[in-house]
């Protein structure tokens, strides 16, 4: 995070000081304070090593960008509402600075700061991408993401990042339906113009022994499944998860592997993982027999918290990594 990686540097300060300190101005101590009684203010002038509080100023301006935006989408779900706290978490941290839109020759120049880290790089970048109304920080969706995207779109890229982790972590071939590499046409005989014509699963792991495929649903079905009974559902909470299961298995057909592996996923809130996780229920798993080979289906439930993310994908790659089933 950029706020807590920040330089430190000296910056000439002057202020008003029960003692001499550096460069004193004697003569507006004489003319203003001596003659008001204010023995114990002394002007001076002296350099102090601080946090950039120039820097600080535009993260507190880029932060009250996002918040704008995010203000405006508060029905939106649980997850807006969490961005605005964090945002406002990171103002009352700077409170002691005013707001200030960057100039580009200062952008500039924080991004040729010597050691800098990969968190200082991305927080300077999106800076300057709110300070030029573009990416998350304007409403043109030509040039990046704007947020009228829907938060079906944010959950399945949400898990594209996760399944991304597991990735990096176990190998494979990452392939994502966002950018159509999932596709896996339908033909009709004769052409059927009412019906789908194609598969696109959400995101796709491929390995010499496994193909995982992960469906992202962003639906409240896991919430809801965890505290009732399956009997205990409302019979349209049931109907919509059959229509995901049965969606999810017919993407098993288009893996060629000797083992194959779906994952529904569904958003979860962040103390609702970790008490999953404890009582070791963070995924539930079966199998399906088809022909020569099994079809390995879980069930799961993914936070969208960037601080778990770490852990998330641990849980998700050691999952992957059972054959006990």
């Amino acid at each position: 995070m950029l706020l807590d990686s920040l330089e430190r540097k000296f910056d000439l300060v002057r202020e008003e000081r029960p003692a001499p300190r550096g460069s004193v101005d004697w003569g507006g101590y004489a003319n203003r304070q001596i003659s008001r009684g204010h023995f114990l203010q002394v002007p001076c002038q002296f350099p102090d090593l601080r946090d950039d509080c120039r820097l600080r100023s535009a993260i507190r301006f880029a932060v009250e960008v996002h918040l704008g935006s995010l203000e405006t989408q508060r029905f939106a779900g649980i997850y807006v509402l969490q961005l605005i706290e964090h945002c406002l978490r990171l103002i009352d941290r700077l409170r002691d600075v005013v707001p200030q839109r960057p100039h580009p020759a200062e952008i500039f120049g924080w991004m040729r700061a010597r050691l800098k880290s990969d968190s200082y790089s991305a927080g300077i970048e999106a800076i300057e991408w709110t300070a030029e109304e573009r990416g998350l920080g304007g409403s043109s969706d030509l040039r990046g993401l704007a947020w009228s995207m829907s938060m079906e779109e944010f959950f399945e890229a949400w898990a594209e990042v996760i399944v991304a982790g597991v990735s990096r972590r176990s190998g494979g071939v990452l392939k994502t339906g966002r950018l159509r590499e999932t596709v896996v046409p339908i033909s009709w005989d004769p052409p059927y113009l009412g019906s789908q014509k194609s598969l696109v699963p959400d995101v796709v792991l491929e390995r010499e022994d496994l193909t995982l495929i992960v469906d992202a649903k962003y639906k409240q079905h896991w919430e809801e499944m965890q505290q009732s009974h399956w009997r205990n559902l409302d019979e349209s909470i049931r109907e919509r998860h059959r229509e995901d299961l049965l969606q999810v298995l017919a993407y098993s057909t288009t893996a060629r592997t000797p083992r194959v592996a779906v994952c529904l996923a569904y958003p979860c809130r962040e103390d609702t993982w970790l008490s999953l996780r404890e009582r070791r229920q963070l995924f539930h798993r079966a199998t399906v027999p088809a022909h020569n080979r099994r079809i390995e289906v879980m069930l799961t439930a993914f936070p969208l918290s960037p601080r778990l993310l770490d852990e998330v994908v641990s849980e998700t790659a050691s999952q992957i990594g059972r054959s006990d089933l």
